[in-house]
């Protein structure tokens, strides 16, 4: 039984971890590392922003509600 959980273990810490570092990447630290935003696009996750650093382009999802004080980032991914 031990050794059927250790692989499970493994798949669920590498997906946490990608999660994790998926989660440090905003619209605002990605323009600060030289991204520029290239398109904008709506969506049923959010509006939608491409952004563009030489050959590399990243998609964030961005939300905004009516009480909040800013739109923020949902999550950035990079687009392949």
């Amino acid at each position: 039984m031990r050794r059927s959980i250790v692989p499970l273990a493994v798949l669920v810490l590498a997906a946490t971890q990608t999660a994790l570092a998926a989660e440090t990447k905003n619209v605002q630290s990605l323009m600060d590392e030289g991204y520029t935003v290239v398109g904008v696009i709506p969506s049923q996750a959010g509006p939608g922003v491409f952004l563009q650093k030489g050959n590399s382009l990243a998609f964030c999802c961005v939300a905004e509600t009516p009480g909040s004080a800013a739109v923020d980032t949902r999550y950035c991914k990079p687009v392949k």
